[in-house]
């Protein structure tokens, strides 16, 4: 069994649950295997459903109890971000951890604006995931070194802001999913949104940003850290 006894900890802090129901998202089944089998030789972790897709997700937390969610932020359809924002609008009390690759840009400040507790590189220690569990089953945030230094430093003076960053929640969706591909009836589908308000949300981050173009979009996230330019 893990060493890291997460009970322990729990019941130290005040908690009285004993066992914790997690629900897992990811799109690679070799990712959700290898989480699956970590979370699950936890004595006090249960597993109780896992999903490779947002809609798959939003579908099953909305029949399940989990009591915290694990979810792949970067994935083909609907984005870890529209799940999230989907999963709180059924039950706000339901605890996500955003687990992602990517650790900077604005997601994560989107991701703690919506609600989100809990933000963990996929780089990171596996006891730092079962930690990260026990801190958002306390109600409190944790959020992986590389994300907390990357918003303290947003705020530092000298330091270089992210335009990003003054986007809203649904344009920083639109622009993920811009940068993924998608075509406007791909962004509408997958935001359960008409056509029209896509273009609206695309024109005022176009504004924002001060770019005329998906080439000039795509060159400003490289620039700021968004996307890696090797992914283009």
């Amino acid at each position: 069994m893990c060493e890291y006894n997460l009970l322990f900890l729990l019941i130290n802090k005040g908690i009285i649950k004993i066992m914790i129901n997690v629900f897992l998202v990811d799109d690679h089944e070799l990712v959700r295997a290898g989480i699956e089998a970590l979370l699950n030789n936890v004595n006090d972790i249960t597993v109780i459903g896992v999903a490779k897709s947002g809609e798959e997700a939003v579908d099953a937390v909305a029949t399940m109890s989990a009591d915290v969610v694990l979810m792949d932020i970067n994935m083909a359809g609907m984005s870890g971000l529209e799940a999230c924002r989907r999963i709180l609008q059924q039950d706000a009390e339901v605890k996500i951890i955003a687990v992602s690759v990517r650790n900077e840009g604005p997601i994560p400040y989107q991701l703690l604006r919506l609600g989100v507790l809990g933000f963990v590189s996929k780089d990171s220690p596996a006891n730092e995931m079962i930690y990260a569990i026990g801190r958002v089953m306390e109600g409190k945030r944790y959020l992986c070194s590389e994300v907390a230094n990357n918003l303290a430093l947003q705020g530092l003076p000298g330091s270089c802001h992210s335009p990003f960053a003054m986007l809203s929640q649904r344009e920083a969706e639109v622009v993920t999913l811009i940068l993924q591909g998608n075509t406007i009836q791909e962004m509408a589908k997958n935001m359960m949104l008409s056509d029209k308000t896509i273009n609206t949300y695309r024109y005022r981050l176009y504004n924002k940003l001060r770019v005329k173009n998906d080439v000039e979009l795509i060159r400003m996230a490289i620039k700021f850290g968004y996307i890696d330019g090797a992914m283009i």
